[in-house]
């Protein structure tokens, strides 16, 4: 259980060799360890000293424990905090926990394990909670969480959803079209939870073939299949105390989806040809791009395991429905490529912009970074231009020709929502004998802005 020196303990005891010894031990787990006599100097150290967690006891001269700790909540800015506390004074001391808001009580004589386990998992907290806060100021004035980037209802619906959910051990199901960022999701959640400082593993149940999903997912003994040449651990024991994320989890047979409800529910994998099984601590996050109950009812997904996963969902948007996130979202990933691929692109050019705004982006965010990342290349440095983009996105589409009878139009599917106002202005002027007044009285709108949309056509 070592400890970063970057977390920072204050230890408030008015007894000089308790205070003393305290310290050295705390700093001894590799902690950087400060020291006050009572509650008053604990508040004048910490106008300096910003600890992470205080190791505080209760009954002290001027300001005792109990002082310290209201006047620490009156302020807003309580560090998690472990109270001391003598023997018989233990309703006291869980009082404090109750009311004052103290992380944990330990009884003195300290127990030295005791106190390390709850002064790291503390300094976890404290950590965690530190963490959340820097994130929900970038959030507040950039619109940005994790890797996410977005500033539009839709992804700050997302936002809040991960931010409330994060922090818990319950699984999540994660929905949405493909390349909308699903893993991008599971990661953020990873990244805010407790379990951070554990691994985070990733497989996706589309890319295997049954064949090898079991032995990927639960492991394997040596010699439990031909070409099993050594023992291996699957992505369960490797996620231990992390997060394991089941990428595309309706592309799972249904006969390891049984086996899969079995490990979520009991918490222990038998590898393939194993007569023990193991014990494991992970947290589970589900994906896919399909529509859950649609998967259930085609006998893809097995409703029970869909229950099982789905404690918590976040369905993500497809990109065509947050084009006003267009920009933020580019400008994130132009810096992540300037830096991938050592360019010096500033930006997009207005007429690509609007190509941007124009496309439907079937391919979401993830088809946006394949288009600027070859425009990167292209490119090189300063601005994007319609000639850095691939020859079969530079050009918008043709509008698509409506069809049906002389006073109806029908657009066939892929028109973007320019092209049908453009074939219904041009439809109701054929309509109208080309009669502008009439036909701007038809479409609602008035004869300077259809003199702009005829302009705008040529």
């Amino acid at each position: 259980m070592s400890a970063t020196p970057r977390r920072r303990v204050l230890i408030v005891d008015d007894e000089d060799s308790q205070r003393a010894g305290l310290a050295a031990m705390v700093a001894g787990w590799g902690y950087e360890a400060e020291t006050a006599a009572d509650g008053q100097e604990a508040l004048d150290k910490l106008a300096t000293f910003a600890a992470h967690v205080i190791i505080s006891d209760l009954n002290m001269p001027r300001l005792d424990g109990f002082g310290l700790l209201r006047r620490l909540g009156e302020q807003g800015n309580a560090p998690p905090t472990i109270v001391l506390t003598a023997f018989g004074t233990i309703e006291n001391a869980v009082e404090t926990v109750r009311h004052l808001g103290a992380f944990w009580f330990i009884e003195k004589p300290v127990q030295t394990h005791a106190l390390r386990v709850l002064l790291a998992r503390a300094a976890e907290q404290s950590s965690l909670s530190l963490e959340k806060e820097r994130l929900q100021r970038r959030l507040v004035y950039e619109g940005q969480l994790g890797e996410l980037v977005g500033r539009s209802a839709a992804l700050q619906g997302v936002f809040a959803l991960i931010q409330q959910v994060a922090p818990s051990r319950a699984s999540v199901l994660i929905t949405g079209e493909s390349g909308t960022g699903k893993e991008v999701v599971a990661q953020t959640l990873h990244k805010l939870s407790p379990r951070r400082e554990g691994p985070f593993v990733a497989i996706n149940c589309a890319a295997l073939p049954e064949t090898l999903m079991e032995s990927e997912l639960f492991g394997h003994e040596k010699g439990a299949f031909t070409g099993a040449a050594e023992r291996r651990a699957g992505c369960f024991e490797l996620a231990q105390e992390g997060t394991l994320l089941l990428d595309e989890i309706g592309e799972m047979q249904p006969a390891t989806q049984a086996k899969l409800l079995r490990v979520l529910e009991d918490g222990r994998v038998r590898r393939l040809g194993a007569k023990s099984e193991v014990q494991v601590d992970v947290r589970v996050l589900a994906a896919t791009n399909k529509v859950p109950e649609e998967a259930i009812s085609r006998g893809e997904l097995r409703q029970d395991l869909y229950y099982r996963l789905n404690v918590f969902h976040i369905p993500l948007p497809p990109l065509r429905e947050h084009k006003e996130d267009l920009a933020p979202i580019a400008e994130a990933l132009l810096r992540d490529l300037n830096k991938k691929h050592s360019c010096r692109v500033s930006g997009l050019a207005p007429a690509v912009f609007e190509r941007f705004r124009q496309h439907d982006w079937p391919g979401n965010v993830r088809e946006l970074r394949n288009v600027l990342e070859r425009a990167v290349i292209v490119a090189g440095q300063g601005a994007i231009a319609l000639a850095h983009l691939p020859a079969d996105f530079s050009a918008p589409p043709a509008p698509s020709p409506p069809v049906g009878d002389k006073d109806s139009v029908t657009f066939r599917v892929g028109a973007t929502v320019a092209d049908a106002e453009k074939g219904l202005i041009l439809k109701t002027l054929e309509h109208t004998g080309n009669n502008k007044t009439r036909a701007a009285e038809i479409l609602g709108i008035s004869l300077k802005t259809l003199h702009n949309k005829l302009k705008e056509y040529g």
